[in-house]
């Protein structure tokens, strides 16, 4: 039986068709800390669906933590393997399409979000303090209330969502374009959005902080996706590269790159809790289960400024004389709202909340140097607030009352003579946010501000000194609190911290006195090498 000419023709051209199909020469190795993590994510998962309830916190915290130090260790052997130090990193996952490089940038924040997830995951899995922080409705008796809870310290589902949202981070800041990129933003975001809904107590605030997170998380993915379209409009392709070619020199009209430059950024600044797209930051920090704000302190601030510094550096850095002074104002303006609003603050999240918006405008000001040394110094300051940070809520979860965590400022009062220990710890973090000497802090503003300074932005500079000098006095005014006021005589008394939360806080505060006594090795890690497209 012959077959028809068109027929012959038809088959013809699907095969030439098929045989011009690059398929992807993906490099497992670099890539297999984020498959671990995501396979343990896809686990976890079914350890909620198939498991008893009993045996699922167990089963979950072993299985979480786990996932974090196999993933560091793949992470270790891809580092220390010929791919990397016989080509200097340049090795990219997914060669005839490159979806994301595991160069040394990425690398470097790749360990840096393992190392905070695993002392965030220990204080999420602690339930030696009131019973743990989270808790999920169950079906209401027959005949009884609308709304009933759990019992302390069974909800899990929190750990499969902390995994998820982990890798969609570990994409998101090594995606070299910018599809994948909003792929993996909404991956690390739909998770963080269920987490900050999860609160046993005060479940309210909780709820409202959430459904808050999801409204302006969703306004600032559609200022992405709209700015992803406008660039793919001006460059004809979404990968940096190619926007970066077509910036160098092109014949197309610049209004699409102006506008979709601006609306991608807003997206991206939006994440990070630069101001003043911060508005969601004081809320969340303060409604959402400590724990969880701890992960997003930590965690969501490196995967949104490894995005930001991968995007400045390989799509726009050639156009950089024309958004360079847009990103100078909303540095300042950053600065100026965490320091100022910080002041009027009388809650401790939402003070540190405002510091955290402060602290976005300093990294903010390494990123724009777009040089090695503002590379390596945006990096080690994220490592560096980071751990600070994750200790630093670690130490609200212990000071509680009747109705939980006693996080109002006047609650504080006394703190020293109640627990001098635990006040101590807490003066010692402070003083690292506040940037004083031989601490983390110091150091990664130093670090940030010598970049700045060496490639001409000196005024810059000067706004974040006085922004810093505003910042230190509402850190100073609760050391002050701390140790020279009385204590309340029916005031909130100090928990005995379970091993979980000692350990996470041991961890974040040996780190950050280890990183301002002795920060060169970090600082010639984060020096190693840049972006490799």
């Amino acid at each position: 039986m012959s077959l028809s000419p068109m027929f012959q023709a038809t088959l013809g051209s699907q095969d030439l068709a098929q045989s011009a199909v690059n398929i992807p020469e993906i490099d497992w190795q670099a890539i297999s800390p984020v498959v671990v993590v995501f396979v343990a994510a896809c686990l976890s998962v079914l350890v909620e669906a198939f498991l008893p309830r009993e045996r699922r916190w167990s089963v979950q915290v072993t299985l979480s933590l786990l996932t974090v130090v196999a993933a560091g260790l793949a992470l270790g052997l891809y580092v220390n393997s010929d791919a990397v130090v016989g080509t200097g990193g340049i090795t990219v996952a997914g060669q005839a399409v490159p979806l994301f490089s595991a160069d040394y940038p990425a690398l470097f924040l790749w360990g840096t979000l393992l190392a905070l997830s695993f002392g965030a995951l220990l204080l999420i899995a602690d339930r030696s303090v009131d019973g743990g922080a989270f808790a999920s409705p169950v079906p209401p008796a027959p005949g009884g209330d609308a709304v009933q809870y759990q019992a302390p310290g069974r909800q899990t589902e929190v750990f499969p969502l902390a995994l998820f949202a982990l890798g969609g981070m570990m994409v998101f800041l090594a995606a070299n374009d910018l599809l994948t990129m909003f792929v993996a933003l909404e991956v690390l975001s739909l998770p963080l959005y269920l987490m900050c809904g999860l609160a046993r107590r005060r479940r309210l605030i909780s709820q409202e902080s959430a459904v808050k997170y999801f409204l302006l998380g969703a306004f600032s993915s559609a200022f992405f996706l709209y700015g992803l379209a406008l660039l793919y409009g001006y460059a004809g392709s979404v990968r940096l590269v190619d926007i970066a070619a077509a910036t160098a020199g092109t014949d197309r009209p610049e209004t699409l790159l102006y506008a979709g430059f601006g609306l991608l950024v807003v997206g991206l600044l939006f994440k990070a809790s630069i101001g003043p797209f911060h508005a969601w930051t004081p809320d969340v920090y303060q409604g959402a289960p400590t724990p969880v704000t701890a992960f997003m302190a930590a965690c969501t601030k490196v995967a949104a400024f490894g995005a930001i510094l991968r995007v400045l550096t390989l799509a726009f850095e050639a156009s950089s004389w024309e958004w360079r002074g847009v990103l100078w104002a909303v540095a300042i303006v950053s600065m100026l709202i965490g320091a100022v609003l910080g002041l009027t603050q009388t809650d401790m999240k939402r003070m540190i909340a405002y510091s955290s918006i402060a602290h976005a405008g300093f990294l903010l000001v390494g990123a724009i140097a777009m040089t090695e040394d503002g590379l390596s110094g945006t990096m080690f300051y994220l490592l560096a607030y980071g751990f600070t940070t994750l200790a630093a809520f670690g130490i609200i979860t212990l000071v509680r009352d009747g109705n939980g965590e006693a996080t109002h400022l006047s609650q504080w009062a006394g703190l020293a003579k109640r627990s001098p220990l635990v006040a101590a710890t807490f003066a010692f973090l402070l003083l690292a946010l506040a940037g004083i000497p031989l601490t983390s802090g110091f150091m990664g503003k130093l670090a940030v501000f010598s970049a700045a300074i060496a490639d001409g932005m000196a005024p810059l500079v000067v706004v974040a000194l006085l922004a810093s000098a505003i910042a230190a006095f509402f850190y100073l005014r609760v050391i002050v609190l701390m140790y020279f006021s009385e204590p309340a005589q029916d005031g909130p008394t100090v928990s005995v911290p379970g091993a979980f939360t000692t350990a996470a806080i041991t961890l974040g505060v040996v780190v950050t006195l280890l990183l301002g006594v002795l920060p060169a090795f970090a600082l010639d890690w984060a020096s190693v090498g840049g972006f490799v497209s």
